[in-house]
């Protein structure tokens, strides 16, 4: 194995480091060898997640349309990587952030969000990411004039992103061989985003969700549909096929990637991982993409050690 250095990007501000991320081959055991893996890292965006993406988008719309104007704050619920995407995005737009999560949210994110600047308001942890949608809509409904409500799990801005740039990256990092396309569901927005685009170059490309096998998993970022406030953005007709995985099993594709490969990446990364490689199994040829939305560093326990259940 040789260093290559590739061309570095010489860029006007933070902004534009968000997307063209590197699509990663990886070998999981039990993948046929007439099948290539891929892992789309997110975690190379500034913020550290795919969740960079649907804050920027969200924000150059609300710019766009008026909605986001001077003066007004920026707020939104989320279980982390959005909140951090968004308090980086406030902070390099000029706009303040108000932040609304469960107080469980890992100790990382929060010092991230403060360090961008951002306001935090913490909700019960045992109603999940659920009781901080409920929160933030009585704030926005009690002061409407005072915010811009991102609205991750209904703004079309979130699967818009995909459809911009996570849809035609892969497209582009494949040379158009994409057969299978896997990502988890939490607000939902990659899954929708990215299966329009793909599907409109081939309309043959399988997409597949990974979701929690049930609602009190142990997979920040991903949501259980059929015990959750659903997304309105979601369209269960973006994916051709759902695979539920275990909590557990997410995590030992984590432990097992970062032996094999040396990648420490997110449990949501985890869950699509197993999902593709459920995926590959059977298949005799094949390019399927799993989206990993981040990195493993927010997820260690004080031991340095990556969480478990």
């Amino acid at each position: 194995m040789s260093l290559t250095l590739a061309p570095a990007p010489v860029l006007a501000n933070i902004l534009e480091a968000i997307g063209h991320t590197p699509l990663l081959r990886l070998r999981l055991r039990g993948v046929p060898d007439g099948v290539e893996l891929w892992g789309k890292c997110e975690w190379f965006n500034p913020g550290g997640s795919v969740k960079d993406r649907t804050a920027f988008s969200i924000v150059v719309e609300g710019e766009r349309s008026g909605a986001l104007r001077p003066g007004r704050t920026i707020i939104d619920s989320s279980s982390g990587n959005t909140a951090v995407g968004l308090a980086l995005v406030g902070r390099a737009t000029g706009h303040p952030v108000e932040l609304v999560m469960p107080e469980s949210v890992g100790e990382e994110r929060q010092r991230l969000c403060r360090a961008y600047g951002a306001k935090i308001v913490f909700t019960d942890p045992l109603l999940g990411s659920d009781g901080a949608i409920v929160k933030v809509r009585e704030r926005v409904a009690a002061d409407p004039d005072r915010y811009f409500y991102a609205d991750q799990y209904r703004n079309p801005a979130n699967p818009l992103a995909h459809y911009r740039t996570t849809g035609p990256e892969i497209w582009e990092q494949t040379g158009g061989r994409i057969t299978h396309f896997v990502a988890g569901l939490g607000t939902s927005g990659t899954v929708v985003g990215t299966a329009r685009y793909l599907r409109e170059r081939n309309p043959r490309v399988r997409v597949v969700a990974a979701e929690p096998d049930h609602g009190m998993h142990g997979l920040e970022g991903l949501k259980h549909m059929a015990s959750a406030i659903v997304p309105e953005i979601y369209d269960p007709r973006a994916h051709d096929e759902k695979i539920s995985v275990v909590t557990e099993d997410a995590y030992a594709v984590c432990a097992e990637v970062l032996g094999e490969d040396g990648l420490l990446v997110g449990h949501s990364a985890g869950a699509a991982l197993w999902a593709a490689r459920q995926v590959a199994r059977p298949l005799r040829s094949g390019v399927v993409v799993a989206l990993l939305p981040d990195g493993g560093e927010r997820y260690l326990g004080a031991d340095g050690k990556a969480n478990s259940r």
